[in-house]
């Protein structure tokens, strides 16, 4: 066994050496103290997102690229998850992974490129627009209920069109929609739709636009952000729904439009009836009708059934004259029989009062003005009795004048079906059907051969 012999130089040299820990933790040190926060625009690339929640992803550029982290706790508030390309502004700190001796951005914050710039543009035009009225709900105008022609003002090729599309296939879809077609992103965009706009009000065929397209970002849903486009929406005769980006996106055209939907589809379900609503309405409808219709006809046919009860035959009316006319006949006999009894009294009277005065000549004169009076009393009651049978014989004709059976004897006739009911409609026979015709004197048997209405 040997010995190794070391020199005091070298053993000075290790003292004053430092670990790889200690200098990591060194470098890290200098770093973070001399960039305490900094903000850093790249491209971002191998994006990771593990079960921690925390992002790691690497940040880059043509010429370099730089690791970064953003912990749970700050990627929360970002408001979106970032994709592989985007080009994105971090604020962040200078640290160093002391485990790879990697130098790395710590992120604090995180924004799409140009987003501060858009949103600072975007709240100072709706300050202004806001000022001005143009968000007030008062002006704002209702939609149809029941719109009978839809302008859409968006992307032919786009996600949204294809979406309304399909909602109004399957909802209503009767219902005629217009496409005016226009860029919905870029820098010609903004003037495409203030000239859709305009040209569905020349047409005037619509009664209700939607305007808008599918989501995406700030920069991406900017022309509906553009102050041409509020105004344009503002100056429509048509009533306007805005369906601009997704549920979470509010764009100026949101504010300005007359109704805002979340979506295009939601725009969509918004306008346009519900087929199978409006059909379960107007089976309701048809229900409660027939419902209605069945109760007013039991009501006539009851009516029907009391009338008919209540309407009495006409022989039965003639017959009712007909024991009038014998009770007037009854009671003229009797009054003339009381009259001459009267008279029989009155003369019997006269004779006891002449027996009891004894004149000859008086009671000649008497008898004389007697047999008078008896060769009178049959002219009288002669003449008594014929005025009667006159008044008897005007009840007679005016009886007879109101008495179906005179209608019979002046050539008209009475129509029975079978069941000895008067026929007065032609709707209740059929041809073929056995009539009897009563006339003045017997009756017919008829068949009926046609109907004429």
């Amino acid at each position: 066994m040997c010995a190794m012999n070391r020199s005091p130089h070298s053993l000075t040299a290790a003292n004053r050496a430092l670990s790889v820990s200690a200098l990591n933790r060194q470098v890290k040190s200098l770093l973070e103290n001399s960039f305490l926060s900094i903000q850093v625009i790249g491209e971002i690339s191998n994006f990771a997102r593990p079960s921690s929640g925390h992002w790691y992803f690497t940040l880059k550029d043509s010429k370099a690229q730089v690791r970064c982290a953003m912990f749970r706790g700050r990627n929360t508030a970002t408001g979106f998850v970032p994709r592989e390309g985007d080009e994105v502004v971090v604020t962040a700190r200078v640290s160093l992974y002391e485990g790879r001796g990697d130098y790395q951005l710590i992120c604090e914050r995180m924004e799409k490129s140009g987003l501060g710039q858009l949103q600072q543009a975007f709240e100072a035009l709706k300050a202004k627009l806001d000022k001005e009225g143009l968000f007030e709900q008062s002006r704002k105008r209702p939609l149809p209920a029941h719109p009978k022609h839809l302008g859409v003002v968006t992307s032919p090729t786009g996600a949204a069109i294809h979406d309304i599309l399909t909602v109004l296939k399957r909802r209503f879809p009767g219902l005629p929609v217009t496409l005016y077609p226009t860029a919905v992103q870029g820098q010609e965009a903004a003037g495409q739709i203030v000239r859709a706009i305009e040209l569905a009000n020349r047409h005037a065929s619509a009664d209700v636009l939607i305007v808008g397209r599918g989501g995406g970002s700030l920069e991406d849903l900017w022309p509906f952000n553009e102050e041409a486009v509020a105004r344009a929406i503002l100056d429509s005769a048509i009533p306007v729904v805005s369906a601009v980006g997704h549920e979470v996106d509010v764009s100026i055209s949101d504010l300005v439009a007359d109704q805002r939907a979340a979506t295009p589809s939601a725009a969509a379900e918004m306008l346009s009836p519900d087929r199978n609503a409006l059909n379960l309405r107007l089976q309701q409808l048809r229900r409660r009708l027939l419902s209605r219709m069945s109760w007013q006809l039991d009501k006539k046919r009851q009516q029907l059934n009391s009338a008919r009860q209540r309407l009495r035959h006409p022989g039965d009316k003639v017959r009712e004259h007909m024991q009038a006319v014998d009770r007037l006949e009854l009671r003229l006999a009797r009054a003339t029989n009381r009259h001459i009894q009267l008279q029989r009294s009155r003369l019997e009277q006269l004779q006891r009062r002449l027996q009891r005065v004894t004149p000859i000549n008086r009671i000649n004169q008497h008898r004389e003005r007697l047999t008078q009076i008896e060769q009178l009393m049959p002219r009288l009651m002669q003449a008594h009795l014929e005025r009667s049978r006159l008044r008897l014989a005007q009840q007679s004709g005016k009886l007879q004048s109101v008495s179906p059976l005179a209608t019979l004897e002046r050539g008209y006739s009475i129509l029975l079906d079978s069941k000895g009911q008067a026929v007065s409609d032609s709707t209740r026979v059929n041809p073929g059907d056995k009539l009897e015709a009563r006339l003045h004197q017997g009756r017919l048997q008829c068949t009926v051969d046609s109907i004429d209405e």
